[in-house]
Order: C-alpha cells, then sequence, then structure tokens
C-alpha cells in the first residue's frame, strides 16, 4: 500500500488491472482516477475518446521542435547530398508532413482533424559540444481550424521527421540519437496562448 498512498499524495491517477489485486486498492485506484485532470480517462479508468461536439470550433496552431545527433562523418554526408538513400532533408519533411497527417491513426485516443496548415524545416547545426557533434534540427508547426488542438499533429511531425533522418542515415552510422522533442508553442482553445522554453 505504500506506492498507492505515494501516488494519491501526489494526486496521480494509479491505473491498475482489477482482476487480481485487493478491493481496499481497486477503490484507491477508481478514487485516484476519478479526482484526476486526466481528460482521456474515465471515471472507471478506461480509455476514451473525448467528447468535443459541444466545443466551438476555433483557430489552432502549435509549434514542436526536436533533433537528430549525429557525428560528423555522417553530418558530412547529409550536407552534401551523398547519403545513398536520397536527399535526406527533402525526404525527411514530406515524411514529417505524412506524420502530421495521419497523426489520429498512429495516436488512439487522437480526434481526427482537417488540418489548414503543415509546415515542416529542417535545419543543419555542426557546433554541438559532444562525440555527436552535429545534428539536424526540426520544428513544425501545424494549423486548422477546429474544437481541440493539434499539440499531437506537431509533435507527430517532428517525431515522423526525425526517425526517418535515422532511417535514411543508418547504413552510414547507427550512432545517432533523437532528442528533445517537445511542443515550444500553442495557441488557440480555452488554455489560449502557450509557449515554453
Amino acid at each position: 500500500m505504500n506506492i498507492l498512498r505515494q501516488w494519491a499524495s501526489c494526486g496521480r491517477p494509479l491505473l491498475l488491472s482489477t482482476g487480481s489485486i485487493p478491493k481496499a486498492s481497486r477503490f484507491l485506484s477508481t478514487t485516484l482516477v476519478r479526482h484526476s485532470k486526466l481528460t482521456h480517462v474515465d471515471d472507471a479508468g478506461n480509455a476514451h475518446m473525448v467528447d468535443v461536439s459541444d466545443k466551438p470550433p476555433t483557430q489552432r496552431s502549435a509549434t514542436a521542435r526536436g533533433r537528430v545527433l549525429m557525428n560528423r562523418e555522417t553530418f558530412d554526408l547529409v550536407k552534401q547530398d551523398k547519403i545513398k538513400k536520397g536527399n535526406v532533408l527533402a525526404v525527411a519533411q514530406i515524411a514529417g508532413i505524412q506524420g502530421a497527417k495521419n497523426c489520429s491513426q498512429m495516436i488512439p485516443l487522437c480526434h481526427s482533424l482537417n488540418l489548414t496548415k503543415v509546415s515542416v524545416s529542417l535545419r543543419l547545426v555542426d557546433d554541438l559540444p559532444g562525440s555527436l557533434s552535429c545534428a539536424v534540427e526540426i520544428e513544425s508547426v501545424v494549423k486548422c481550424k477546429g474544437e481541440t488542438g493539434v499539440e499531437m499533429e506537431a509533435l507527430s511531425a517532428v517525431s515522423v521527421a526525425a526517425l526517418t533522418v535515422f532511417d535514411m542515415c543508418k547504413a552510414a552510422s547507427k550512432n545517432m540519437r533523437i532528442e528533445d522533442v517537445r511542443v515550444v508553442e500553442k495557441l488557440g482553445g480555452k488554455s489560449g496562448h502557450w509557449k515554453g522554453d
């Protein structure tokens, strides 16, 4: 019960299989879920797609960023367009756009949105500290007019673009790292404007 008390004290939901746990634990689990702010979990702890049918459609946008770290040799091949699979930046850009458009098919509880804009930009950086001193930096901007935000679509765009960079370059070197994928700004909806670090 120590774990249950710790979760209760921090207000986080505890999702447990109810098949083999004691009634007291089951009760606490349900109570924690009921008092959580997770909109994708109902009172019984079940996942569901949030009903946004009563929300007015508004203009929404989200910006996400991330990067793929790599060594100098791989970076030079990307920069000189000598990767055997083709132009890394061009393919990753298109892949990122596709990633945003297909977000609801990859993330189970995302709504299918009518996106009005998806842009993915990639930038080469070669002055970072460490052994992986080079990177392809990725930024996506996604917009729609709808009842829910496009943060997941922006994150999907960056993530799929980053995965594509890895896939394109892995024959040259698998010593790459995808990192720092995050939302940096969002506009619209009930919470209005938010900007991260």
